[in-house]
């Protein structure tokens, strides 16, 4: 049995990122399925197959403005014998020696095997329809070219973008099963912080980690809940907390988990029964973050500074909510030489460095002054990795920039 000195010495242990990151999703517990409708399912992860309804096209369609008619015929006068509008079917067939005009996406009508633009024919004056062109493109798009009656156009698992909204509407698919959005509450504790609403006075900050905190939520389509500011008082964090415990599937808190004298989170989260996984992670920034599980929720202790909340909640809690909806997340890695050598002065921890990606395509970092200077983050487009020992990268050396 692990005595319980050694149990917190583990717990205070400052653990490798890579660990860290397991121990979060290894505690994921997946939400239950609901089924919406298909108007509502932006950001949402899907929980069946999704198969389509009919071929599409689901006929031969023009893809140009043009005349219907018999490649047989090019060479000849062409009889005009009907006008086809989009979404008319053909009432005559083409025969030998004759078109019919058509609009783009309007059915063909039998008989003919290709479509002349208008540009490339002219009227004559007996009414009849030359043709003038050289290319002879068939310009018909035939039926199921796109999709057949009964294939897979979305997968179990697939995370629902605007594109895919498209894809459920041509198929006709107007409801779906999808995983429920976890509740994800937010807390920012500390008696310095005021409101956005309100002026700041001696040794106050407006709260900005929770404004930013819900609307990373958001992004990932959970549900959010904020909760407000917790004064540095031990039994009002305590009533928040436990609240917020019982309400939710995941409850962040920023602030409060450092080496202050009213840094006590990690111990409210105790007696509140989290049981704490880890307290301190190996990298920059961020080192402060506590991970612990409730029988009802999983709860992050966030550093109170805002750059330090917002790169923890990219890379830990960000692919925890869409694991917990069924959605497996890589996050997009692009490699690019760096347009300007670049230095740290410590290398004891793995560094998050902001960036931009230059129209040359080149990385360059952002002025950044450390964890509190979340303006930074609003310049940047990615962040680079320098892992432990690693000082420096040099001009034109190529690295992963994670996008954000």
């Amino acid at each position: 049995m692990i005595k319980e000195k050694d149990k917190n010495k583990a717990i205070m242990e400052l653990l490798p990122f890579e660990e860290a990151y397991s121990i979060v999703m290894n505690s994921a517990f997946e939400t239950e399925i609901e089924t919406i409708a298909f108007t509502r399912s932006l950001n949402r992860v899907l929980k069946e197959d999704i198969t389509c309804d009919m071929d599409i096209p689901p006929f031969n369609k023009s893809t140009v403005d043009g005349f219907a008619c018999r490649r047989a015929d090019l060479g000849a006068e062409l009889e005009l014998i009907e006008t086809i509008p989009a979404g008319t079917y053909p009432q005559k067939s083409v025969s030998e020696n004759q078109c019919s005009k058509i609009m783009t996406g309007a059915a063909i009508p039998e008989g003919a095997d290709m479509v002349i633009m208008v540009e490339d024919s002219i009227i004559l004056t007996s009414g009849s329809i030359r043709y003038t062109g050289s290319s002879a493109k068939n310009n018909i798009s035939p039926q199921g070219e796109d999709i057949r009656y009964g294939d897979r156009i979305l997968e179990k698992g697939t995370l629902i973008r605007p594109q895919d909204i498209a894809l459920l509407a041509m198929a006709g698919c107007t409801s779906l099963k999808a995983g429920k959005r976890p509740v994800v509450s937010v807390i920012s504790s500390g008696s310095e912080l005021v409101e956005p609403s309100v002026k700041p006075g001696l040794s106050q900050i407006r709260n900005t980690n929770s404004y930013q905190l819900m609307a990373q939520i958001e992004s990932v389509g959970a549900s959010g809940r904020n909760l407000g500011i917790a004064k540095d008082d031990e039994d009002e964090t305590f009533d928040i907390i436990s609240q917020a415990i019982s309400q939710s599937d995941v409850v962040l808190i920023t602030g409060g988990v450092s080496m202050g004298d009213f840094d006590f989170v990690p111990s409210v989260l105790e007696r509140a029964g989290v049981r704490i996984l880890f307290s301190r992670i190996n990298i920059q920034p961020g080192k402060p973050v506590t991970f612990g599980i409730h029988k009802k929720a999983l709860v992050f202790g966030l550093p109170g500074n805002p750059v330090s909340s917002f790169i923890q909640f990219e890379l830990l809690v960000r692919p925890l909510l869409w694991k917990m909806m069924g959605y497996q997340w890589n996050p997009l890695i692009i490699e690019l030489p760096m347009e300007i050598s670049f230095a740290r002065k410590s290398a004891e921890r793995r560094a998050m460095i902001p960036v931009s990606i230059t129209k040359d395509g080149l990385v360059s970092p952002v002025e950044y002054h450390g964890s509190a200077h979340i303006s930074a983050f609003s310049k940047a487009t990615g962040i680079i990795t320098l892992g432990e020992g690693v000082k420096s990268v040099e001009k034109g050396e190529i690295v992963s920039v994670r996008q954000i």
